[in-house]
């Protein structure tokens, strides 16, 4: 391609230089609703012909955006049209009731806590306002109770509308029948600046080794619990290198989270050693981080109604380099106990001979 990265199309050749413009400052995508991610764009801009670059964002997102969706296969090409489409007939007809929640506005959505030790970006700062209970989950005061009412009234007035509508949705997973995912009705935005700048600056710290300091993409959704909802989930890991869990609401009681250890794929469904044992009560306002892979389900919701925000926090880079790894002894802890079993007979085996030799010489 002589240097470029191109694409045919009627009337001319779409391209991308090989060297990137060092001096020109990318435009800010993150307020979009894409179909990648918006860090793509951002740093695909300074690769874009130096004619293009003082061109309208609109422009360059579209020249750009044709490329990528050239490399993609056609099933994934249709996918992630007929989700777009998906997405636009619901921000176009659904009316939401409070707009202002879908703006980040972190002195209104958060505690004075959080935000002090988000600002203050130290171990130590996020140390001071978490819990960490069992190793690798922590626990903290994240939402204040207005913001934590007004989502839950949000997602209770989608509901109405989708009833009401007779319109089908998409729900979170395939464990869960009731909620909603948040992303498709407006809320992507204020999420992926939720994920970037309050949960990355925590998963640089302490999830280096599943990819919490390379973070670029999330599903966001809510989950609810109790009376004609949900009642319990079974045992299984999330599809997310971080997972966050907070509590909105309501009254109700039981709907505890039970922990039982990370696991990769291989060890998933190995046996759970005592010390991986862990038991979580919900208290609305109060989030609860993890790694995704952390096995986990949540015991029946015995009486009220619970309404949970989880976000999946993901890593294609992490997720790319795990596709040649044989060995998760730094994270897995399976692989880890094997890896000690394996150290420790090497151990004795290397004592035995070197006892075997002492004995040889002393006959």
């Amino acid at each position: 391609m002589n240097g470029s990265l191109e694409r045919s199309i009627p009337g001319g050749v779409e391209r991308l230089c090989v060297s990137p413009q060092q001096d020109h400052k990318p435009e800010n995508y993150s307020d979009l609703q894409l179909d990648f991610n918006p860090l793509v764009f951002t740093s695909l801009e300074q690769y874009l012909p130096p004619h293009m670059l003082s061109l309208p964002r609109d422009v360059k997102l579209h020249y750009m955006r044709s490329i990528l969706l050239r490399y993609l296969p056609e099933t994934d090409r249709i996918r992630i049209q007929k989700h777009k489409e998906y997405r636009q007939r619901i921000i176009l007809n659904y009316p939401p009731l409070y707009k202002e929640i879908y703006t980040m506005t972190a002195d209104k959505f958060f505690t004075p806590s959080f935000l002090r030790a988000i600002r203050e970006n130290t171990e130590a700062s996020f140390r001071s306002i978490m819990a960490e209970p069992c190793r690798g989950i922590y626990t903290f005061q994240m939402l204040q109770p207005q913001f934590c009412e007004m989502l839950m009234s949000e997602v209770d007035h989608f509901e109405r509308w989708v009833h009401d509508s007779k319109f089908r949705i998409m729900r979170p997973n395939t464990m869960n029948q009731y909620g909603a995912v948040l992303d498709d009705f407006g809320l992507e935005a204020m999420l992926r600046r939720l994920m970037t700048d309050f949960i990355c600056p925590i998963s640089r710290v302490f999830y280096t080794e599943i990819g919490g300091s390379s973070l670029d993409s999330h599903h966001g959704f809510v989950v609810e619990y109790g009376i004609n909802r949900d009642v319990e989930l079974g045992f299984h890991v999330d599809d997310a290198e971080v997972s966050l869990n907070i509590c909105l609401g309501k009254e109700f009681s039981g709907g505890e989270l039970f922990f039982r250890g990370v696991r990769c794929d291989e060890h998933v469904n190995s046996e759970t050693k005592p010390g991986e044992i862990f038991d979580y009560s919900h208290v609305p306002g109060q989030a609860i981080l993890h790694p995704g892979r952390h096995r986990h389900g949540a015991r029946p919701t015995t009486s009220g109604n619970r309404m949970n925000l989880i976000i999946w926090c993901r890593s294609s880079g992490f997720r790319e380099l795990k596709k040649y790894q044989r060995d998760f002894s730094n994270w897995c802890g399976e692989c880890k106990r094997k890896k000690k079993e394996k150290e420790r007979l090497l151990v004795l085996a290397t004592q035995q001979e070197l006892m075997k030799r002492e004995m040889q010489s002393a006959s």
